[in-house]
């Protein structure tokens, strides 16, 4: 941890709430990242984020050392399973659209695929990848899902996933595995969806 985090984190534990400010304004963006992949919608990734963080502030006495980052996508991981079985309990209908579909604040957020540089063409295909990688994820059980979102979308190694997660290396190493199998039997299964340079090769 960076000495300065590790301040950070030492004046927040003590109640310093400008610190634990200093710490969501550096990870919210990750937070939202991964809550907004692992949930599909704008909507219930804010409102699980704001929660998160809100037990993270509640709970940073706990804090044992190690990676600040990892402690709290722990608590945004734990919460968004948390949202998906009262789902689960409370089937409903959704009101807005899920991060599979096009259109709308969910369009911004697959950005991460997309570059400054490339022309509009490039910049559509990429977009057009990314919605079905989207449905991909969508369909995956929660454990693989998280893994690949912190994985491949977020950057993170495998010790932070395990950290964050709290399994073992070996299982984040064989839930990545079998969650990529399960992308990329999806995009083959759906070639004619894909942008003719996109298109797998069984």
């Amino acid at each position: 941890m960076p000495d300065e985090e590790r301040e950070l984190v030492e004046r927040a534990r003590k109640g310093d709430l400008d610190a634990f400010n200093s710490l969501v304004i550096a990870y919210q963006d990750t937070a939202y990242n991964v809550a907004f992949r692992i949930l599909g919608n704008h909507y219930d990734a804010s409102d699980a984020v704001q929660e998160a963080f809100v037990k993270a502030f509640k709970g940073i006495g706990n804090f044992k050392g190690g990676s600040f980052k990892s402690w709290l996508l722990r608590i945004v991981t734990n919460t968004c399973r948390d949202v998906l079985r009262a789902y689960k309990r409370k089937p409903t209908t959704p009101l807005y659209p899920p991060a599979s579909e096009k259109g709308g604040i969910e369009q911004e957020r697959v950005a991460f695929l997309s570059s400054n540089a490339e022309n509009p063409d490039n910049y559509v295909e990429r977009q057009e990848l990314a919605h079905l990688i989207q449905q991909a994820i969508d369909l995956l059980p929660f454990d693989q899902k998280a893994v690949i979102v912190l994985s491949d979308l977020e950057g993170c190694d495998y010790n932070e996933i395990a950290e964050a997660l709290g399994i073992p290396l070996g299982t984040v190493k064989s839930r990545l595995s079998r969650a990529r199998a399960r992308v990329r039997d999806y995009l083959l299964a759906h070639q004619e969806l894909l942008p003719p340079r996109y298109r797998l090769k069984p």
